[in-house]
């Protein structure tokens, strides 16, 4: 047996490179695939230590400290499998896929085999298919991702206003600069806008800019994000959250093209390409007069819909992939891989917090695992904790506990002084915060506004 595997012959006639190696883990032989592979001619590679050839690897690590190969798996357990990226002569990457096998006791002396396979032409028809499935920081190869793109490119070749709409993490932002950078505005700036973060007192001034002297603490004049985007994009992320007396205003820019600075009364002329992004709905708003009607078809001249991550549940495998990616560098680990068993729990998870979440529960379990294959024990606790016999994910979707539901109003509706002191109190303890009295209150700022516009006397509660 030993004999056999010495012979040139056979180990030549394989296509996976292979290493022999002793209990010491120095290298007795090696065909000429792996020499090809790993570039070095048998002289070089004869004699050498295995782990001195792939430091990064993590198992060089283990095998120099413990002496013994940690990629020869024990009886009856599964392959161990690691990949390696190696840089050529010419400063190419080439991807090793890389495992090893136990040999029985031989008069050669040879303990156990290493075997490399060249992945580096799967790596590129890989990269050839996702350039299919993705467009920008988007990824999906359903049905209603490949629409979703045809119609950002559509859109991207116009200037007219897109307004996106979608839940809460599912990659408004990433629809919004893709259409930027696939239209003929690309070599121009990119101004992102989170309205929800902007205090109403700021909000003109941040949008439109203020000259010196225009209140008190202006010391100088500031340009605002309308002429910073000037020949690109400015993208109005949480639209539904600018007060009343923005709206009016934003709405005489769009239709004028012109912008005035606070403390100033000479319009300048502002060339812009307007994205907004929503998960509200501005029709129900519209409808409780909390947001003009005027300036909603203003800016849904095109409308896009992101669709939630459990209306596309075909895409999370895909979208795994590239956030283990991700993090994997992020934290210098080797390739990354979910369990079977922990892949099948995320697929049938409901995500309302979509593409957001299912990355924060990735990274949770990459921090937890210590391996490069991540079991469902290292899932968070609302993952780990579901049955091993999940259903499958054109099932019946597995949903989240629901949260306790923040205070909100009702039928039957609260009296005058009941909602008056509702107001007050969430105020006192938000310090006079408004927007951190919505939260606790549990309804948007602008229903806020509305409601001290009944109280006047609220206005200034601590």
């Amino acid at each position: 047996m030993s004999d056999f595997l010495m012979s040139s012959s056979f180990l030549n006639s394989l296509e996976e490179g292979v290493l022999l190696l002793d209990a010491q883990l120095g290298i007795l032989a090696n065909n000429e695939a792996a020499s090809a592979m790993l570039q070095r001619e048998s002289r070089e590679l004869v004699g050498r230590p295995c782990p001195s050839l792939f430091p990064a690897m993590p198992c060089a690590h283990h095998c120099r400290t413990s002496g013994l190969c940690t990629l020869t798996p024990d009886d009856g357990e599964e392959r161990k499998i690691q990949d390696v990226l190696i840089k050529n002569a010419d400063g190419r990457e080439r991807a090793l896929r890389v495992w090893a096998m136990r040999v029985p006791h031989n008069a050669a002396g040879v303990h156990c085999t290493i075997i490399l396979r060249d992945c580096s032409r799967e790596r590129e028809l890989e990269a050839e298919v996702r350039e299919h499935w993705q467009l920008g920081g988007l990824t999906g190869r359903s049905v209603q991702m490949q629409d979703l793109y045809q119609k950002i490119l559509r859109a991207a070749a116009s200037d007219a206003s897109v307004l996106i709409s979608g839940e809460s993490g599912v990659g408004k932002e990433l629809a919004a600069r893709a259409l930027h950078d696939n239209s003929p505005r690309a070599g121009g700036p990119y101004v992102a806008v989170h309205c929800a973060a902007l205090p109403e007192t700021l909000q003109e001034t941040e949008l439109f800019g203020h000259s010196r002297g225009a209140f008190s603490g202006a010391l100088t004049a500031r340009t605002g994000r309308f002429e910073a985007a000037h020949g690109g994009t400015l993208f109005l992320d949480e639209i539904g959250e600018i007060s009343p007396a923005t709206q009016v205003k934003l709405l005489r820019v769009l239709q004028e093209r012109e912008i005035v600075r606070v403390g100033e009364n000479e319009a300048r002329k502002v060339d812009v390409r307007i994205i907004a992004a929503t998960h509200r709905d501005l029709k129900a708003m519209i409808a409780q007069g909390l947001f003009r009607e005027d300036l909603y078809y203003r800016l849904c001249v095109l409308p896009l819909h992101i669709p939630a991550l459990r209306e596309r549940r075909e895409d999370i495998p895909l979208l795994v992939g590239n956030m283990l990616a991700t993090l994997a560098a992020r934290y210098a680990r080797p390739p990354l891989r979910l369990s079977p068993e922990a892949m099948r729990r995320l697929e049938a998870f409901d995500w309302p917090g979509n593409a957001r979440q299912l990355f924060n529960c990735l990274e949770y379990a990459v921090v937890q695992s210590d391996g490069a294959l991540i079991p469902p024990e290292s899932l968070p606790p609302e993952l780990a904790a579901l049955s091993a016999a999940a259903p499958a994910a054109d099932s019946a979707p597995i949903r989240p506990p629901p949260a306790k539901p923040l205070t909100r109003y009702y039928a039957p509706p609260p009296s005058a002084d009941e909602e008056r002191a509702a107001i007050r109190d969430a105020l006192r303890a938000a310090g006079g915060n408004k927007a951190e009295a919505a939260r606790r209150l549990g309804i948007s700022r602008t229903t806020l506004w509305k409601r001290l516009a009944r109280y006047p006397e609220l206005d200034s509660a601590r």
